[in-house]
């Protein structure tokens, strides 16, 4: 099951977008794929959703699970068999024995529920700039050729008139700088792959 966009046509709206109904349904595709970009960079899903991993087990007695916060854990498995000797605690699951089998390290497919319940006012804000931001350069050519890699101007001189564009490596307006992706790897705890739903 796709995860849904973190911000709406409606929270748009609420920050004084104005659109056409016709921009409707490309307004909601950036709107996905921003909130691809911001759950890419965070390391995990931000809203509540129900996820089946699979993660190697170690001798650890703690096993860390991804896309905090973790509200329940409603099955594990150690190498296909069901385990039910662990406990949830501080985002991780405990257990005495650890998470190996006789010959070295295990698979533990774990199904729980975690993410936040309401996403916070400022992750809907960002995803909401970066819709608008993508739909300000769709707007700006009849033809499309808007969405082509943005090229910013940093110089401008008038008399034997001259421009110079930005060379970042930034392409669209969906690509995160550092510093955010910084920021929603240590709040939502990233650096472990998103994931997957079902």
């Amino acid at each position: 099951m796709a995860l849904s966009p973190l911000a709406t046509v409606e929270d748009l709206s609420a920050r004084g977008l104005v659109l056409d109904v016709a921009e409707t349904p490309i307004v909601e595709v950036y709107l996905d794929v921003a909130s691809t970009a911001v759950r890419e960079a965070a390391g995990a899903p931000i809203s509540a959703t129900t996820s089946t991993i699979v993660l190697e087990g170690e001798q650890d007695s703690r096993l860390r699970l991804p896309g905090l916060p973790v509200t329940a854990v409603a099955a594990v498995a150690l190498d296909g068999v069901a385990v039910t000797d662990w406990r949830l605690r501080s985002q991780a699951l405990w257990r005495a024995a650890g998470w190996t089998g006789p010959d070295g390290p295990s698979e533990v497919e774990v199904t729980y529920t975690h993410g936040l319940p309401t996403v916070p006012a400022d992750i809907v804000d960002l995803v909401c700039r970066m819709a608008a931001a993508a739909l300000v350069t769709f707007r700006s050519q009849d033809d499309g050729t808007g969405l082509a890699a943005d090229k910013i101007v940093t110089s401008e001189r008038l008399g034997d008139w001259a421009v110079t564009y930005a060379a970042d490596g930034r392409l669209t307006e969906m690509e995160l700088p550092q510093h955010w992706r910084e920021r929603l790897a240590a709040r939502f705890g990233g650096g472990i792959d998103l994931a997957r739903s079902r």
